[in-house]
């Protein structure tokens, strides 16, 4: 038995040998969450340009990207984009016929997305549970908030892992 053990260690051993205590750290690799339909390489418009004038962009689809500043705690049904973490140029972005979901860790994650701008208001009602979520909004006296959303028909985030 004891045989056993050490030919089944060494075959071990030959498989992955161990990395010299002296090695360099392996390389940052950068893994992809795709969600949806698949984004198009598309260039795209800046989120500061996108919110001066979000009339432009409401009749055809468009690529946005930037850092997700904040995300849904409860089931990953929006996430909210931003030129840089804690920018407060940031847009909304749900997705199209609540297909998908992002995860609850995605803040943080570099994103793209492609998909629909609109301009609507919300509701005190409406506006009041997504601030409860964490949403940034900007409420009106009677509690209603205007809001520039994107609906996403697809998104990719990226995250650099060691």
């Amino acid at each position: 038995m004891k045989q056993l053990a050490l030919a089944l260690s060494l075959v071990a051993l030959a498989i992955s040998p161990a990395e010299p205590l002296t090695a360099k750290p392996k390389s940052v690799k950068s893994s992809v969450i795709r969600r949806g339909a698949a984004v198009p390489r598309d260039p795209a418009i800046s989120l500061q340009t996108l919110l001066e004038k979000p009339e432009s962009f409401t009749q055809r689809a468009v690529v946005v990207e930037g850092v997700v500043d904040k995300a849904c705690t409860k089931k990953g049904c929006w996430m909210q984009l931003a030129d840089a973490k804690g920018s407060s140029s940031a847009v909304r972005i749900t997705f199209k016929d609540y297909g998908f979901f992002v995860p609850l860790t995605s803040a943080g994650m570099r994103a793209r997305a492609h998909g629909m701008v609109e301009v609507k208001t919300l509701s005190a009602q409406d506006a009041g549970h997504l601030i409860a979520e964490g949403a940034q909004l900007a409420q009106n006296a009677d509690g209603t908030a205007r809001e520039i959303s994107f609906v996403a028909s697809g998104v990719e985030l990226r995250r650099t892992r060691r």
